[in-house]
Protein backbone atom coordinates (compact mmCIF):
# COMPACT_ATOMS: atom_id res chain seq x y z
CA UNK A 1 0.00 0.00 0.00
CA UNK A 2 1.34 3.30 -1.03
CA UNK A 3 1.80 6.16 1.49
CA UNK A 4 0.98 9.56 1.35
CA UNK A 5 4.21 11.73 0.78
CA UNK A 6 4.41 15.89 0.02
CA UNK A 7 4.60 15.07 -3.57
CA UNK A 8 1.23 12.96 -3.79
CA UNK A 9 -1.52 14.71 -5.85
CA UNK A 10 -3.36 11.76 -6.93
CA UNK A 11 -5.26 8.52 -6.34
CA UNK A 12 -3.26 6.66 -8.80
CA UNK A 13 -0.49 6.11 -6.14
CA UNK A 14 -3.02 3.80 -4.27
CA UNK A 15 -4.51 1.86 -6.72
CA UNK A 16 -4.13 -1.86 -6.06
CA UNK A 17 -2.07 -3.73 -8.73
CA UNK A 18 -5.27 -6.21 -9.32
CA UNK A 19 -8.91 -4.75 -9.44
CA UNK A 20 -11.17 -6.33 -8.21
CA UNK A 21 -14.25 -4.64 -6.42
CA UNK A 22 -13.61 -5.51 -3.22
CA UNK A 23 -9.43 -4.92 -4.11
CA UNK A 24 -11.13 -1.02 -5.26
CA UNK A 25 -12.92 -0.62 -1.98
CA UNK A 26 -9.94 -1.72 0.81
CA UNK A 27 -7.46 0.40 -1.33
CA UNK A 28 -9.76 3.23 -1.38
CA UNK A 29 -10.31 3.02 2.04
CA UNK A 30 -6.93 4.26 2.41
CA UNK A 31 -6.55 7.15 -0.01
CA UNK A 32 -4.20 9.96 0.65
CA UNK A 33 -4.32 11.41 -2.71
CA UNK A 34 -5.36 14.80 -1.84
CA UNK A 35 -5.90 16.49 1.17
CA UNK A 36 -9.76 15.72 1.48
CA UNK A 37 -9.19 12.65 3.43
CA UNK A 38 -8.02 14.47 6.62
CA UNK A 39 -11.64 15.86 7.54
CA UNK A 40 -13.86 13.37 6.16
CA UNK A 41 -14.93 10.48 8.15
CA UNK A 42 -14.08 7.53 5.74
CA UNK A 43 -14.25 7.06 1.97
CA UNK A 44 -17.58 6.75 0.44
CA UNK A 45 -16.67 4.33 -2.70
CA UNK A 46 -19.44 3.65 -5.78
CA UNK A 47 -22.08 0.88 -4.95
CA UNK A 48 -24.55 -0.96 -7.18
CA UNK A 49 -24.34 -4.26 -9.39
CA UNK A 50 -21.06 -5.11 -10.98
CA UNK A 51 -22.56 -6.13 -14.13
CA UNK A 52 -24.71 -2.94 -14.21
CA UNK A 53 -25.16 -1.16 -17.00
CA UNK A 54 -25.09 2.56 -16.28
CA UNK A 55 -23.33 4.28 -13.65
CA UNK A 56 -24.95 7.38 -11.95
CA UNK A 57 -22.21 9.63 -11.23
CA UNK A 58 -22.58 12.35 -8.88
CA UNK A 59 -20.22 15.19 -7.53
CA UNK A 60 -18.97 13.74 -3.55
CA UNK A 61 -20.58 12.40 -0.82
CA UNK A 62 -22.74 14.56 1.32
CA UNK A 63 -22.61 14.69 5.06
CA UNK A 64 -25.13 11.71 5.55
CA UNK A 65 -22.94 9.54 3.14
CA UNK A 66 -19.94 10.67 5.06
CA UNK A 67 -21.09 9.06 8.07
CA UNK A 68 -23.08 5.97 6.92
CA UNK A 69 -20.16 5.15 4.69
CA UNK A 70 -22.73 4.77 1.43
CA UNK A 71 -23.37 6.98 -1.51
CA UNK A 72 -26.45 8.56 -2.43
CA UNK A 73 -28.21 7.94 1.63
CA UNK A 74 -28.84 11.66 2.04
CA UNK A 75 -31.78 13.62 0.92
CA UNK A 76 -30.40 13.99 -2.50
CA UNK A 77 -29.89 10.72 -2.52
CA UNK A 78 -34.02 9.99 -1.50
CA UNK A 79 -35.10 12.61 -4.22
CA UNK A 80 -32.61 10.74 -7.12
CA UNK A 81 -34.92 7.42 -6.17
CA UNK A 82 -37.96 9.33 -6.55
CA UNK A 83 -37.44 10.51 -10.05
CA UNK A 84 -35.70 7.07 -11.12
CA UNK A 85 -38.94 5.66 -10.28
CA UNK A 86 -41.00 7.94 -11.63
CA UNK A 87 -38.88 7.29 -15.02
CA UNK A 88 -38.67 3.76 -14.97
CA UNK A 89 -35.25 2.61 -13.31
CA UNK A 90 -34.89 0.41 -11.05
CA UNK A 91 -32.11 2.02 -8.36
CA UNK A 92 -30.98 -1.95 -7.84
CA UNK A 93 -30.34 -2.28 -11.34
CA UNK A 94 -27.40 0.63 -12.03
CA UNK A 95 -24.19 1.22 -10.28
CA UNK A 96 -23.76 5.10 -8.47
CA UNK A 97 -20.62 6.84 -7.29
CA UNK A 98 -18.89 10.06 -7.16
CA UNK A 99 -16.53 11.88 -9.09
CA UNK A 100 -14.40 12.93 -5.52
CA UNK A 101 -14.72 10.01 -2.65
CA UNK A 102 -14.64 11.85 0.53
CA UNK A 103 -16.87 14.76 2.13
CA UNK A 104 -15.64 18.60 1.63
CA UNK A 105 -16.59 20.61 4.01
CA UNK A 106 -16.58 23.64 6.43
CA UNK A 107 -18.08 24.20 9.86
CA UNK A 108 -20.70 26.44 10.72
CA UNK A 109 -21.48 26.22 14.29
CA UNK A 110 -22.33 22.41 14.75
CA UNK A 111 -23.35 21.98 11.31
CA UNK A 112 -21.30 20.67 8.28
CA UNK A 113 -21.65 22.66 5.47
CA UNK A 114 -20.68 21.32 1.68
CA UNK A 115 -17.70 22.32 -0.20
CA UNK A 116 -17.23 22.27 -4.05
CA UNK A 117 -14.41 20.11 -5.01
CA UNK A 118 -12.23 21.92 -7.01
CA UNK A 119 -10.16 21.06 -10.01
CA UNK A 120 -7.39 19.72 -8.23
CA UNK A 121 -9.41 17.43 -5.97
CA UNK A 122 -11.72 16.44 -8.55
CA UNK A 123 -8.29 15.24 -11.44
CA UNK A 124 -6.65 13.84 -8.07
CA UNK A 125 -9.94 11.59 -7.56
CA UNK A 126 -9.98 10.53 -11.21
CA UNK A 127 -8.60 7.31 -11.02
CA UNK A 128 -10.90 6.12 -8.85
CA UNK A 129 -13.56 6.69 -11.04
CA UNK A 130 -12.17 5.47 -14.28
CA UNK A 131 -10.99 2.41 -12.30
CA UNK A 132 -14.84 1.83 -11.56
CA UNK A 133 -16.00 2.74 -14.82
CA UNK A 134 -13.07 0.13 -16.16
CA UNK A 135 -14.12 -2.60 -13.95
CA UNK A 136 -18.19 -2.27 -14.58
CA UNK A 137 -17.93 -1.55 -18.50
CA UNK A 138 -21.32 0.25 -18.87
CA UNK A 139 -23.31 1.40 -21.59
CA UNK A 140 -24.41 4.86 -20.57
CA UNK A 141 -22.87 6.92 -18.05
CA UNK A 142 -25.10 9.52 -16.09
CA UNK A 143 -23.28 12.64 -15.31
CA UNK A 144 -25.28 14.42 -11.97
CA UNK A 145 -24.25 18.08 -12.36
CA UNK A 146 -21.35 19.78 -13.23
CA UNK A 147 -18.52 18.44 -11.23
CA UNK A 148 -19.31 15.02 -12.32
CA UNK A 149 -19.61 15.97 -15.84
CA UNK A 150 -16.30 18.26 -16.10
CA UNK A 151 -14.25 15.55 -14.00
CA UNK A 152 -14.87 13.21 -17.35
CA UNK A 153 -15.74 16.00 -20.15
CA UNK A 154 -13.37 18.45 -19.13
CA UNK A 155 -13.60 21.79 -17.55
CA UNK A 156 -15.35 23.75 -20.36
CA UNK A 157 -18.35 21.60 -20.36
CA UNK A 158 -21.49 23.19 -19.44
CA UNK A 159 -24.69 21.01 -17.82
CA UNK A 160 -26.98 24.40 -19.35
CA UNK A 161 -25.83 23.92 -22.30
CA UNK A 162 -25.54 20.30 -23.05
CA UNK A 163 -28.27 18.72 -20.24
CA UNK A 164 -30.45 15.92 -21.84
CA UNK A 165 -27.94 15.01 -24.95
CA UNK A 166 -26.88 11.23 -25.60
CA UNK A 167 -23.16 11.99 -26.22
CA UNK A 168 -20.30 9.91 -27.22
CA UNK A 169 -17.55 9.79 -24.97
CA UNK A 170 -14.37 7.94 -24.37
CA UNK A 171 -15.45 6.28 -21.56
CA UNK A 172 -18.11 4.38 -22.29
CA UNK A 173 -20.76 4.15 -25.70
CA UNK A 174 -22.71 6.92 -24.51
CA UNK A 175 -23.08 9.49 -21.73
CA UNK A 176 -25.68 12.05 -20.84
CA UNK A 177 -25.18 14.88 -18.40
CA UNK A 178 -28.25 16.25 -16.47
CA UNK A 179 -28.73 18.21 -12.83
CA UNK A 180 -27.57 16.85 -9.49
CA UNK A 181 -30.75 16.27 -7.67
CA UNK A 182 -29.08 18.58 -4.93
CA UNK A 183 -29.28 21.34 -7.36
CA UNK A 184 -33.44 21.18 -7.51
CA UNK A 185 -33.50 20.83 -4.32
CA UNK A 186 -31.90 24.13 -3.73
CA UNK A 187 -34.05 26.14 -6.44
CA UNK A 188 -34.95 29.40 -5.10
CA UNK A 189 -38.39 28.62 -5.40
CA UNK A 190 -41.61 26.24 -6.22
CA UNK A 191 -41.59 27.11 -10.01
CA UNK A 192 -37.55 26.63 -10.83
CA UNK A 193 -38.28 23.16 -8.54
CA UNK A 194 -41.17 22.02 -10.80
CA UNK A 195 -39.60 23.00 -14.14
CA UNK A 196 -36.01 21.16 -12.71
CA UNK A 197 -37.63 18.35 -11.66
CA UNK A 198 -39.64 17.89 -15.20
CA UNK A 199 -36.36 18.20 -16.82
CA UNK A 200 -34.16 16.23 -14.33
CA UNK A 201 -37.19 13.21 -15.01
CA UNK A 202 -37.55 13.86 -18.76
CA UNK A 203 -33.69 13.44 -19.29
CA UNK A 204 -33.88 10.12 -16.77
CA UNK A 205 -36.50 8.67 -19.21
CA UNK A 206 -34.17 8.94 -21.92
CA UNK A 207 -31.34 6.79 -19.90
CA UNK A 208 -34.41 4.13 -19.28
CA UNK A 209 -35.17 4.67 -23.38
CA UNK A 210 -31.55 3.73 -24.20
CA UNK A 211 -30.96 1.23 -21.85
CA UNK A 212 -34.15 -0.57 -23.07
CA UNK A 213 -33.08 0.24 -26.92
CA UNK A 214 -29.64 -1.71 -26.18
CA UNK A 215 -30.91 -4.41 -24.12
Amino acid sequence: MAKATPETTSAADFLPARRSYASLVKAASHCEGCPLYKRATQTVFGEGPKTARAILIGEQPGDEEDLAGHPFVGPAGRYLDKCLVEAGIDRTDVYVTNAVKHFKWTPRGKRRLHGKPNSRELAACRPWLLAEIELIEPELLVLLGASAAQSLLGSKFRVTRQRGQLLKVDYAPWALATYHPSAILRAPDEANRARMKAEFTADLKIVAKQLKRAS
